[in-house]
């Protein structure tokens, strides 16, 4: 079962979204404020219901911090009438959708489960990338940082044949067709070129 987060202040509307949601399925938890959620200690939902107007620490500055400790589960963005300018700079923010209040309950359902569909593919590239060594894990980040064999084989201490072994077995086990393919993987599975090695 998908968790989803709530983060909405109004109880009404909250318990209206529970209600909603799990005759969808889904598994909710509601937070009242951002800072609830954001210290919340807990697996990662599956997506997160977040309100524009919120106590306190208000959506757009929740969904940055959470975007600084996850960029990857999708967001959607609840926003009354007047607030669509917000909603836009919400999504510029990473945000992957917004719904004006007040809404549809199966349109909000549908978008949710649009938005875990289209983050499944990350999470398929990051299991591609956790099936590798450490070794080939090593590699893979000298490829997005641009180097080339010689380089890579000087930076990890190994010789070139070996890295061109590691780099052969790194694209085969991500089913990358191409070293451009290779790089969306590891950015979408969480690799970075400054991440350390």
């Amino acid at each position: 079962m998908s968790s989803i987060d709530i983060v909405e202040d109004d109880t009404a509307v909250a318990q209206s979204l529970v209600a909603l949601l799990s005759g969808w399925g889904f598994d909710c938890r509601h937070f009242e404020t951002g800072v609830a959620f954001l210290e919340a200690e807990q697996e990662p939902p599956a997506c997160v219901v977040l309100d524009v107007r919120l106590p306190g620490m208000d959506g757009l500055t929740v969904l940055d911090t959470f975007r600084k400790k996850d960029a990857q589960t999708p967001v959607i963005v609840m926003t009354g009438h007047g607030d669509v300018a917000m909603a836009v700079e919400a999504m510029q923010k990473g945000a992957q959708d917004f719904i004006e209040k007040p809404f549809d309950g199966d349109d909000l359902a549908g978008r949710i489960q649009a938005a875990i569909d289209r983050a499944m593919p990350d999470l398929e590239c990051r299991r591609k990338i956790e099936a590798l060594t450490p070794r080939e894990t090593d590699v893979l980040r000298e490829i997005v940082a641009g180097h080339p064999n010689k380089i890579i084989a000087y930076n990890l201490g190994i010789s070139q044949k070996t890295v061109e072994l590691h780099r052969a077995r790194v694209m085969d086990k991500t089913d990358a067709g191409s070293v451009q393919h290779l790089v969306r993987i590891a950015l979408r599975g969480g690799i970075g070129a400054d991440d350390p090695i």
